[in-house]
């Protein structure tokens, strides 16, 4: 599977994306908040890919931070939503504020973005409200769009592809985290208090 993508940028077409990777050109497919970041073409750029993989095709999305790839992730687990609707959700709000949304329960604003409904914003909410706990409740929002990932953000991204909780990684990382450590350190730190109970 294809985790990542660092190549030189040859064509923008939204929402689509040529990438080519030592001779090979690659088609992506990605959210305006990605796209609005891009440099111009004939750049070099570096991708997170989502690589999806169905019966009669293959399809890499792009993202420029975690916070946006975990979130198209997610939103691809609702029963109901495709990539398309991810890809329009993250390319109508930032990924933080959706988490907060989420986390509300405000159906009114989720309906507001193309493409998600009253039943779809319901189910969101319901399927979605603990999965996105990490992403708004970080001191300082450490999971931003539009800014790469801090060592809180970073450690908290590790740690729930580890399997906790994104609740108690945001209480961990909250309770360990100190000025000037990195993400492996803030990490070691959550593991052991996790362990200390």
């Amino acid at each position: 599977m294809i985790g990542r993508l660092r190549g030189v940028l040859i064509s923008k077409q939204p929402p689509s994306l040529l990438i080519e990777v030592a001779g090979v050109g690659y088609e992506v497919e990605a959210p305006m908040s990605t796209i609005y970041d891009l440099p111009g073409t004939g750049k070099e750029v570096v991708l997170l890919i989502h690589h999806a993989v169905k019966e009669d095709s293959v399809t890499l999305y792009g993202f420029l931070h975690e916070s946006e790839r975990a979130l198209f992730r997610n939103l691809l687990k609702v029963s109901g939503i495709g990539a398309k609707i991810a890809l329009a959700v993250l390319s109508g709000v930032a990924t933080d504020h959706f988490a907060r949304l989420v986390h509300a329960g405000d159906v009114v604003a989720l309906t507001k973005i193309p493409g998600i409904g009253k039943k779809t914003a319901e189910r969101i909410v319901v399927e979605l409200r603990d999965r996105l706990d990490g992403m708004s409740s970080l001191p300082g929002a450490a999971i931003r769009n539009g800014a790469p990932l801090d060592a809180a953000g970073e450690a908290t991204v590790a740690l729930q592809q580890l399997g906790y909780k994104p609740a108690e990684v945001a209480r961990l990382v909250q309770k360990v985290a100190a000025e000037g450590d990195n993400a492996e350190a803030i990490i070691r730190k959550a593991l052991r208090a996790a362990l200390a109970g």
